[in-house]
């Protein structure tokens, strides 16, 4: 089995051009007078200095206008409250193996880049510095199908660094044509984005999955085909039926408001519905390795991250992704030991209490 090992931070050019580096207390001062309204011309910190996620939050709106920091700002992590942990003691976890076997690919860990459209818009390298910079952390991108960037390139990047690239696209009328498209150019696997009806600046969607449009995209890729959107059992069994690869547990990052449920509580209904029919994967304001060792506990064999990639990027770019998703492999590394586990088949559900009020 392949242990995880540490990481040093190469240098950057961010990095190098400063003259010695900053403390932690004068970084936060930093980031406070930013928010009186003092300009910084750049992230107050070394990238090497920030120890989660919600660092790279704070460095990203240093970066980006008040209009794209929104785009990428906030989420509802409230259901996170609702999970503590029973550990198990004296088991050995030197063994340690976080990879998870998913439509034809072995990952390091169970982290996946989700797909968020138009990344020129948080750094000039777009969806270059993202894949770069996750393929660095042998992590795999699913790259929209609105990029900032065409599919050929995107797969040349990933390919330049032996990792797959997925693709994500919307189940409407141009749904099977991009999804062809993409294949063609060496996208791996297709993800098919269902939702539910709403304005947006793209389109008014269907309010019901179409899933004739679902089986003509499946049918008209030879790779992997997976539904991302996915929030009810009746759903989940019907993708099986139609031999879909996965599914994703999704409600669109929020974007409904309280609309619509929280993809987490879903997992185990949803599980329990399909069993090991499929693969299951999910999404939803994941920002610590603990919140995705509660995913895995419940069931998911992947986590897909999207938010705090995009504040990465928009920091440090490909380096700032890389960085990023190390951390949390290094964090979930070590969760899974304390909670006593050295792999994902020894977690269980004894290993997580869930309380229904907190």
């Amino acid at each position: 089995m392949r242990p995880l090992s540490g990481w040093t931070s190469p240098e950057s050019s961010r990095t190098t051009m400063r003259k010695g580096k900053l403390t932690r207390r004068e970084a936060l001062e930093s980031v406070f007078g930013q928010q009186r309204g003092e300009k910084t011309p750049g992230p107050s910190a070394p990238v090497d200095e920030l120890v989660n996620s919600l660092e790279f939050a704070e460095q990203a709106k240093l970066m980006l206008s008040e209009e794209d920091f929104s785009s990428i700002a906030g989420s509802d992590r409230s259901i996170f409250d609702h999970y503590t942990f029973r550990p198990r003691m004296n088991v050995s976890t030197l063994d340690m193996d976080l990879s998870v076997d998913l439509f034809g690919h072995r990952l390091f860990t169970p982290i996946v880049v989700g797909p968020i459209s138009n990344q020129k818009r948080y750094h000039p390298e777009g969806e270059r510095a993202t894949i770069a910079g996750a393929s660095a952390a042998r992590a795999i991108t699913i790259v929209s199908s609105h990029a900032s960037t065409p599919i050929p390139e995107m797969a040349a990047i990933a390919a330049e660094a032996s990792m797959p690239l997925w693709t994500a696209v919307y189940a409407d009328d141009e749904g099977p044509a991009r999804a062809r498209a993409a294949a063609s150019a060496g996208a791996q696997a297709v993800f098919v984005t269902v939702r539910a009806s709403y304005e947006d600046t793209r389109a008014k969607r269907s309010a019901e999955i179409d899933w004739s449009l679902v089986e003509t995209i499946r049918k008209s890729v030879d790779v992997p085909v997976v539904l991302k959107g996915i929030l009810s059992e009746a759903d989940a069994r019907k993708a099986a039926e139609l031999a879909i690869d996965g599914i994703v547990i999704s409600n669109f990052g929020g974007l409904l408001g309280g609309s619509k449920t929280a993809p987490l509580p879903e997992l185990l209904a949803i599980r329990a519905a399909v069993g090991d029919k499929l693969p299951i994967l999910v999404d939803g304001s994941f920002r610590r390795a603990t919140d995705i060792l509660v995913a895995l506990i419940l069931g998911a064999r992947g986590v897909l991250l999207g938010r705090p990639i995009m504040w990465a990027l928009a920091s440090y770019g490909a380096e700032g992704v890389t960085t990023l998703i190390k951390m949390l492999q290094r964090d979930l590394a070590r969760c899974f030991a304390m909670l006593g586990a050295s792999n994902r088949e020894a977690l269980t559900r004894g290993h997580l209490k869930i309380h229904t009020r907190r």
